[in-house]
């Protein structure tokens, strides 16, 4: 991971939603209605304040910035978030692109632009779970990033191997996400795929961590 860069990236980013913002500013009346909801249908269902609507994106993204660069010096066992690098900076970088991405499309929806932002969010949120899966692996026990439940804190095996399983199950929630996005089915369908299959992998993740830490015979009591 090289913090440094990854930095200079992300103010470079933040800087430039900030420009595109302020530049929309002056494109837009006071009273302008910022769009910053869409339902399935790709329909804006949700406005906002001019000042909301331009700056939200922009503030969401220095904080969620921040928090990655802070996490490193704050974390009790920093030395396994450096061996974590690579792993950190791909999804500090993929969060990070996927928040610019979003302040563009909010941008060009407030200033008429015909864009399908439901699909364009859907495909950018499933490719940063399948990225997330992908990298969740190499992620050494910390308490700051990763799956974190009292038994994979307290066992390496419980850790380990949640995070083996937690990572296959995240990329096949980003696959799912991006195929209801390119298929719009109705609210029951996108409900029990993406509510549902949410809520079944996070239970089974917890499940499995306590199983596999059972098994453990150098765990620590959580």
């Amino acid at each position: 991971m090289n913090r440094r860069n990854l930095t200079i990236f992300s103010v470079v980013v933040v800087g430039a939603l900030a420009l595109l913002s302020g530049w929309a500013w002056l494109q837009l009346p006071a009273d302008a209605e910022i769009p910053i909801h869409w339902g399935l249908d790709g329909q804006v269902d949700g406005y906002a304040s001019k000042a909301v609507g331009l700056l939200l994106i922009p503030l969401v993204t220095a904080g969620v910035a921040a928090l990655f660069w802070v996490i490193p010096i704050v974390e009790p066992r920093r030395a396994n978030i450096e061996k974590s690098g690579k792993a950190y900076g791909a999804i500090w970088l993929s969060a990070t692109l996927l928040l610019a991405a979003i302040g563009v499309l909010v941008v060009a929806a407030a200033l008429g632009s015909e864009i399908d932002t439901t699909l364009i969010v859907f495909v950018g949120v499933g490719a940063l779970f399948i990225v997330i899966g992908n990298y969740l692996p190499k992620v050494r026990s910390n308490y700051m990033v990763g799956i974190r439940t009292p038994w994979t804190l307290t066992s390496e095996l419980s850790w380990d191997r949640t995070h083996r399983v937690g990572g296959r199950l995240f990329v096949l929630e980003g696959i799912a996400f991006i195929v209801l996005g390119l298929l719009r089915p109705g609210q029951g369908v996108f409900t029990a795929v993406l509510i549902g299959g949410i809520a079944i992998m996070l239970t089974f993740i917890f499940a499995y961590s306590y199983r596999v830490w059972k098994m453990d015979p150098n765990r620590r009591e959580a």
